[in-house]
């Protein structure tokens, strides 16, 4: 099936465009492609799935947006093809995830998935920036390097960038401050054996274990810490037993770190990248505080950790590293 559009998928100008490529048109995919358009991130939007009634709806509807957009091309298909020349691929697809399911629970049929399009999409996009966003996200980006046969710089997985906003939204509320105030990351496994990295968090500068409550805040002890981390990790089963799926925190994630790549911003981000003796850990996709810009993923950043901080890291690497065992990998 050609690319469904009345606008022609590339430009014969000599300026040089951008193009996000998103694989997978259920809710993360199209909610990420319309956070994608109304954030202006590139001049084409390609949405690519299996269901050629489903793609063709959803980019109708993205079109009929444009009037209130940057200027911007909008196409889908359920022709691989329609990736091609992509800056950046985001693969999306994958299995659902059930009420009550965890996020390994999905790992089979995901990985499975990936076998089947990984080597399409690597033919037609070669060059392209593949950021991997559907769950187990950790466990599905080591598969898809292995399966790819890409350089570690070049796909990466959107890991705890997400849980990283909750942690961030959760603390700016319990604290009285505005979001944008509020440094924190979740680190590891995207999953329910990731931690929170306490020893390297801040508020307006102020490191977060000396930060004294303002406006009749309650202070962040050590108690609240731990409500605070459970809240982050339980989110997206509360999220999911409400209606579903978790989509537009997770479309504005994914966006934000593909404007990173596409602006070459250098910006420091838990992604998840294959590690290389971080703090002696190897061979396992984690999320790390990591340096995102026009290669992908280049350095990971040595934050400080406390000894229960790196303690829990390499707990969580090997829970994601056991699960890779039992696929192959």
């Amino acid at each position: 099936m050609a690319p469904f559009s009345d606008v022609p998928a590339t430009q014969s100008s000599g300026s040089r465009t951008t193009k996000i490529a998103v694989v997978g048109a259920g809710a993360v995919g199209s909610t990420l492609a319309f956070a994608a358009l109304a954030r202006g991130s590139a001049r084409t939007i390609a949405l690519h799935d299996i269901n050629r009634a489903k793609v063709e709806a959803e980019v109708l509807d993205l079109r009929h947006g444009l009037m209130f957009t940057s200027q911007a091309h909008v196409i889908g298909s359920d022709d691989v093809a329609v990736c091609e020349g992509a800056d950046v691929v985001v693969v999306t697809a994958g299995a659902k995830q059930k009420p009550g399911q965890t996020r390994i629970d999905l790992a089979a049929g995901t990985i499975g998935l990936m076998r089947e399009i990984m080597p399409g999409l690597v033919d037609v996009a070669p060059d392209a920036i593949y950021l991997m966003v559907t769950n187990p996200v950790d466990v599905v980006t080591y598969a898809a390097l292995k399966i790819s046969g890409l350089p570690r710089g070049q796909l990466f997985g959107s890991g705890t960038v997400l849980d990283s906003s909750r942690l961030r939204v959760v603390l700016a509320e319990r604290c009285g401050v505005a979001v944008g105030n509020v440094h924190a990351y979740i680190a590891g496994e995207h999953g329910d054996s990731e931690i929170t990295l306490w020893s390297s968090a801040s508020i307006g500068g102020v490191p977060l274990l000396d930060w004294e409550p303002v406006d009749g805040a309650a202070p962040i002890d050590a108690a609240v810490r731990a409500e605070v981390h459970r809240e982050v990790v339980d989110s997206a089963y509360r999220i999911i037993a409400g209606k579903g799926a978790t989509n537009y925190a997770v479309g504005l994630a994914a966006t934000r770190i593909i404007e990173a790549v596409l602006n070459d911003e250098r910006r420091i981000m838990p992604v998840s990248s294959l590690l290389d003796d971080y703090h002696g850990i190897s061979d396992v996709c984690l999320s790390v505080p990591t340096l995102v810009d026009r290669r992908g993923v280049a350095d990971n950043v040595r934050v400080p950790m406390s000894d229960d901080e790196l303690a829990g890291l390499r707990a969580s690497a090997e829970s994601v590293r056991a699960v890779q065992k039992r696929f192959g990998f």
